[in-house]
C-alpha cells in the first residue's frame, strides 16, 4: 500500500497552540522574516504571502498592508495597488507552476467563510485541469504537488527578488 505523508497538515486538523492566533499577515509583515513567514513580496500597499495551508500548490494570499476588515474600508489607492499585485502574481505564477487557470477571490466576512476576517485577503489559487480528483472524494484528502519552500523559492526567484 502506497502512503501519503503530509505532516505539515498536523498542526490545521488539530488546531495546535502552535499557530499564532490573531492577524498573521500583519504580524509577518512587521517580523520581516520572509521566508519564515512565507512572505513572498511587498507593495506600497500589499503584501503578498503564500498560504501556510493551501487548498493547491502556488495558493497565494494577497492583502492589504493595512489591517481592514471591510471591502469599503480600502482607499483607491490601497485596491488599484492590491489589483496590480494580483496581476504581477498571476504572471509569476504562470512561469512558475504552469496552471491552466486561477481561482482569485475574496471571503468577506467570518460567514463567508473567512479565517481571518479583520483582515481582507484575496486568494490565488492555481488550478489544473486534472487537480480534482478521487483523493478528495474517497478521503477528503488534498495532494500538493510541491512544498511551500520551494514555491516560495521559485516565486521569489521569477520576480528577481533575494532568496536568502
Amino acid at each position: 500500500m502506497d502512503r501519503l505523508w503530509a505532516p505539515w497538515r498536523l498542526q490545521y486538523v488539530e488546531n495546535s497552540p502552535g499557530i499564532p492566533k490573531g492577524d498573521f499577515i500583519a504580524r509577518s509583515d512587521a517580523e520581516k522574516t520572509d521566508r519564515e513567514n512565507l512572505v513572498i513580496d511587498r507593495s506600497k500597499h500589499t503584501i503578498v504571502m503564500l498560504n501556510r495551508f493551501p487548498y493547491n500548490n502556488g495558493h497565494l494570499l494577497v492583502a492589504p498592508r493595512r489591517a481592514v476588515a471591510e471591502i469599503e474600508e480600502m482607499t483607491d489607492e490601497e485596491l488599484l495597488d492590491l489589483q496590480r499585485e494580483i496581476q504581477r502574481m498571476i504572471k509569476a505564477l504562470r512561469k512558475v507552476v504552469s496552471p491552466h487557470g486561477f481561482n482569485v477571490g475574496l471571503n468577506l466576512g467570518r460567514s463567508a467563510g473567512a479565517g481571518l476576517p479583520e483582515h481582507l485577503h484575496w486568494h490565488v489559487v492555481p488550478r489544473w485541469d486534472a487537480d480534482v480528483n478521487f483523493m478528495t472524494v474517497v478521503n477528503d484528502l488534498r495532494v500538493i504537488v510541491q512544498s511551500l519552500d520551494e514555491v516560495w523559492l521559485r516565486l521569489r526567484r521569477e520576480l528577481g527578488l533575494e532568496v536568502s
